[in-house]
């Protein structure tokens, strides 16, 4: 078995704005194992400025390192394999663990771009909302009425990349448009509230019949944030809080302390799906709601994530509609209508971008 990386940037067709700045693209590496036989399993590490704990200068020999260290191991078994990247990336770097550990799931399941194999790959879709970047009221409206029209019945919203008046302007026109029988409202803050002013904007976005805000305060206030939820007049969702070096023990005390309304659950920022599942376990457990979400991975690590997200049978809208954001993505089954994506296994793959011959 070869073991390899390749870095593609990807090149959004719109400025993205968030609190946290402007994006005009992002990079991602692939870690590619294959064999005589011609199997490839790919896995995608998917880096997200200012956020990813693997957007580091050292991320590279990072990655080549491991590559190397699991070729020379001669290994062929995916537990043994596994056993190697565990010791040496413990919770660290979990956009890489991702990598590999989707890379391994599609190569020891025949390299066919299969993770788990439900069916969701025979054209079962799964609900999701659609994404409203901020900007300008008639961009913003501009995405609102395209998401509808095209079967979306659940919208999220970023919020906090201007100035507050402004987004509730936004808000408030949407709602004259859409009640909540038409489209339901969730919001993002990305932790641009302080603990001061959040009190005062969620009362002020009570009235539009908001379904939930996500991180609406900076991460690591624990006790700010444990009193948000107890005084919330809108649902709280978890998001940044949940990336770090967390302990199982850790996990648990975090959720129990700050008791929220959500976890907003990201593969690539949580170190793949085996914590991911340790996270919903946790949740679930403590009454406590969840949805999986991507973080603006190329069509490869959208795949995975729809794949483990199927598996763990959702029902409410989740937020895996971020394919459609590139330029350069890479030519995939997947599709989103009427507010779904779904797998269309008529459709092939195209890897061309990475030097790999579509199947």
């Amino acid at each position: 078995m070869q073991v390899s990386w390749k870095k593609h940037i990807l090149n959004f067709k719109f400025d993205a704005r968030t609190s946290r700045g402007i994006l005009k693209h992002k990079v991602s590496y692939f870690i590619i194992l294959s064999d005589e036989s011609g199997s490839t399993g790919i896995g995608e590490c998917s880096l997200l400025p200012g956020l990813s704990p693997d957007d580091h200068p050292e991320f590279e020999s990072q990655i080549s390192w491991l590559c190397d260290k699991v070729q020379s191991s001669g290994q062929q078994d995916f537990e043994n394999i596994f056993s190697i990247i565990d010791a040496h990336l413990g919770n660290r770097w979990p956009a890489l663990r991702m990598g590999f550990e989707t890379a391994m799931m599609d190569y020891f399941h025949g390299g066919d771009r299969v993770i788990y194999n439900n069916n969701f790959l025979k054209g079962e879709g799964i609900p999701i909302n659609g994404l409203i970047w901020m900007g300008e009221r008639a961009f913003m409206m501009k995405q609102v009425k395209e998401k509808i029209e095209s079967g979306f019945n659940c919208v999220k919203i970023k919020i906090g990349a201007i100035d507050f008046e402004s987004e509730l302007e936004v808000l408030k026109y949407i709602r004259t448009q859409y009640s909540e029988r038409d489209i339901i409202l969730r919001v993002d803050a990305n932790g641009a509230f302080t603990p001061e002013d959040v009190i005062p904007r969620l009362k002020q976005l009570e009235s539009l019949k908001i379904h939930s805000i996500e991180q609406p305060i900076q991460v690591g206030q624990w006790e700010n944030m444990h009193d948000l939820c107890r005084k919330t007049p809108i649902p709280v969702c978890l998001d940044e809080e949940l990336i770090g070096e967390y302990s199982f023990k850790q996990k648990v005390d975090l959720v129990r302390n700050i008791n929220p309304h959500f976890l907003i659950l990201k593969p690539s920022l949580l170190g793949g799906f085996n914590s991911t599942k340790e996270w919903i376990g946790i949740a679930e457990s403590n009454g406590v709601g969840w949805w999986i979400t991507s973080a603006l991975e190329s069509n490869i690590g959208l795949n995975a994530i729809c794949q483990f997200t199927y598996d763990q049978g959702v029902t409410i809208e989740q937020g895996l509609g971020t394919g459609q954001l590139f330029h350069n993505n890479l030519e995939s089954p997947l599709e989103v209508n009427q507010g779904y994506i779904r797998y269309n296994p008529e459709k092939r793959w195209d890897l061309s971008n990475l030097g790999i011959q579509g199947i």
